[in-house]
């Protein structure tokens, strides 16, 4: 059978690493699929960095010798013409791996149009557009495959799309950003602050020069919102995520959880209630015992419970070259085995019938209920505690453990650490806003959620 052609939007890591693992793959993946898969056409902003980078993947793949043999009309054309790639009929599979938003949406929304499948890895791109693409995909009878966008190597999308799909979703939360959680690995195992954490994560190539996406939480806030969506049944809601970063953790917080037998990491939570949807992301204390949270360095992890399975992890790489390829390449390998299928009979983009979407909302993090860690400064003198523990008892806020730290000689101020019973969140802003009203209190309370998964 002829190979399925496919063309690639961009020639970076991404772009580079799938080509990569396709070459040196395609035996096993002919196998797999059924079919040859062929990259016949891609498209660069600058075609010449892309040959060289190409001829350097056929010549260390295949040996120079190979390589010179195989001639250049057995490669990819390569060119700057990005729109003539998504309109070419030759391509069965556009690969978007430009990244961004707006340009990226006008390229997969023409090559929808042009009936073309697409493959991507763009997790900002469904997160914000994702409804409109999938609606056009739906209607053209194509596919838009995403299992790279979330995760990198890890096969998420597909286990809650399809391997878990007998069961009742309840909660998801993952560490789902590399970057962060080898910041947090290096604030708790050598005691930096955020800053000097963060120089070496950009020295060390795990954080780009302007790492804002990474750190302020909104690439967790994407790939969450995409997970939350398949899980729920619900419709892709990323403008309604709670999202906060680990810019503003304090390397103290993290020595006390230690201490208090947690560790804290950023995690994405997504829970269905009665009420709703919590969707958010946030540093978060785990208990120090539980597999999660001795996730480190730059690896992903996703926990999963479901009402027959119970609890799945899933652990590994969520980033890099050629784990996201590996995701890329799946994705290739499902629309080539689907290629001829009855589109009303592949299994819907977010897992659930377009008509079959649930209504129900993401509740704003006031409504949430949660555990929580509180640090205070405050004056160390006497009935200090019993006054804050009678303005959270107003608000009907159980405290689960209250800790004073040890005072320096001299200093007249200490840490009090509280650790609170679950409670609405509102009721605790509210308590707090009291509470950092008292005269004793000298700075504003540090908050952290907790979770025992």
């Amino acid at each position: 059978m002829e190979s399925i052609k496919a063309g690639l939007l961009g020639f970076g890591t991404v772009g580079g690493g799938t080509y990569s693992v396709l070459r040196r793959n395609q035996e096993e993946i002919k196998r797999r699929a059924g079919r040859g898969i062929e990259v016949a056409r891609i498209a660069v902003r600058t075609p010449a960095k892309a040959q060289a980078a190409l001829s350097a993947i056929v010549t260390q793949e295949a040996g120079a010798e190979t390589a010179l043999a195989a001639g250049a009309g057995s490669l990819p054309l390569i060119d700057s013409d990005f729109d003539a790639l998504v309109r070419d009929p030759a391509i069965d599979i556009v690969i978007e791996t430009i990244g961004g938003t707006d340009r990226a949406r006008e390229l997969v929304l023409a090559a929808i149009a042009h009936g073309k499948h697409v493959v991507t890895a763009n997790k900002a791109l469904l997160a914000v557009h994702g409804m409109e693409i999938f609606q056009a995909a739906h209607s053209k009878g194509v596919m838009v495959a995403f299992e790279a966008a979330v995760a990198g190597g890890i096969p998420i999308i597909k286990a809650l799309r399809e391997g878990l799909t007998a069961n009742r979703i309840t909660w998801i939360a993952g560490i789902i950003n590399g970057t962060t959680n080898f910041i947090l690995s290096e604030m708790r195992d050598k005691g930096l602050d955020f800053a000097t954490a963060l120089a070496d994560a950009q020295r060390l190539g795990y954080a780009e020069a302007d790492p804002t996406f990474d750190v302020e939480g909104v690439d967790a806030a994407h790939k969450l919102t995409l997970m939350s969506a398949i899980a729920f049944g619900v419709p892709i809601q990323f403008d309604r995520a709670h999202i906060e970063g680990i810019s503003k953790l304090d390397a103290i917080d993290i020595k006390y959880a230690e201490q208090l037998g947690y560790r804290i990491k950023l995690l994405g939570i997504t829970r269905r209630s009665a009420k709703g949807i919590e969707l958010r992301v946030h540093p978060t204390l785990v208990p120090s015992s539980m597999l999660i949270a001795n996730v480190e360095g730059a690896m992903n992890a996703v926990a999963v419970n479901g009402d027959a399975v119970g609890m799945t992890l899933y652990y590994g790489k969520g980033a890099g070259a050629e784990p996201t390829a590996s995701a890329v390449v799946a994705d290739l390998v499902d629309v080539t085995r689907l290629h001829t299928a009855d589109p009303e009979h592949r299994t819907p983009h977010l897992a659930f019938q377009p008509d079959q979407l649930s209504d129900l909302p993401v509740l704003p993090i006031d409504q949430i209920t949660s555990a929580y860690y509180l640090r205070l400064r405050v004056a160390d003198e006497p009935g200090v505690l019993a006054a804050i523990a009678s303005l959270l008892a107003d608000r009907g806020i159980s405290v689960d453990a209250l800790i004073q730290k040890e005072s320096r000689e001299g200093e007249g101020e200490t840490d009090l650490i509280v650790l609170t019973h679950g409670t609405v969140e509102g009721n605790l802003r509210q308590a707090l806003a009291k509470i950092e009203a008292l005269s004793s209190v000298k700075s504003p309370v540090s908050l952290l959620r907790t979770e025992n998964l």
